[in-house]
């Protein structure tokens, strides 16, 4: 799971940032307004955890905007004001959670469990292709009962072609989810991601292939 993390508060920051990866996640942090505005745009977020008070205005200034870009992705306002009239105002605004500083770092992960387990019209809670069976809440790959064992960032490429199973997606497309903002990519490392990935769906006999599209990226579909 992507999170976009929405705080101008460093230290702050590096703990809720701390705490998400040591749960697996993938944590994307910016300081302000015009950069979580740039980074929403990418669409690859899962999550949005976002203050109110930043250098460059309110944070619930963005949620329209969030909710053009990542429709769907549940957003948690994490703020100092905790009056009645504020957290209203949040969930007015269209939060789906607001949580008040200071708070314990097991609330929050409890809080984004909780959004997490809401229905969610605009997205499936699992994807078939052929055999595999894959769980979009949880990141689990299941074939015929069986779960595969599969790295973080293999799930995330895996996670990138369902979602298009059928068309090519670009390898920057790909990166992009597999990858956080602060990372080096290295050459080619993501071609060896999808050759475990490959390797692992055939001897599941998954009844998926993943395909390079030369020039343009991988595609995922069912075998013939």
């Amino acid at each position: 799971m992507r999170v976009l993390l929405v705080e101008d508060e460093a230290e702050f920051a590096k703990a809720l940032r701390g705490a998400l990866e040591r749960d697996q996640f993938v944590v994307d942090w910016v300081a302000g307004l015009s950069l979580a505005s740039e980074a929403s745009r990418s669409g690859v977020h899962d999550l949005v955890l976002l203050d109110r008070t930043l250098p460059d205005g309110d944070g619930l200034s963005l949620i329209p905007q969030l909710r053009i870009d990542t429709p769907g992705v549940p957003i948690i306002v994490l703020s100092a004001r905790g009056e009645l009239s504020d957290r209203v105002a949040g969930l007015d605004d269209g939060a789906d959670d607001y949580l008040v500083k200071p708070f314990d770092l097991e609330e929050m992960l409890a809080r984004i469990r909780a959004v997490r387990r809401r229905p969610n019209e605009l997205a499936p809670d699992e994807i078939v292709v052929g055999d595999l069976v894959f769980d979009m809440a949880h990141g689990e790959a299941i074939v015929r009962g069986t779960r595969l064992n599969l790295r973080r960032r293999e799930v995330r490429v895996l996670t990138a072609l369902l979602r298009r199973r059928g068309r090519a997606v670009l390898r920057e497309s790909i990166e992009e989810v597999v990858y956080g903002f602060d990372d080096t990519i290295q050459s080619n490392i993501l071609d060896s991601h999808v050759s475990r990935l490959r390797r692992k769906l055939s001897d599941s006999g998954a009844g998926v292939e993943i395909h390079t599209v030369r020039g343009v990226g991988y595609l995922l579909k069912e075998m013939d």
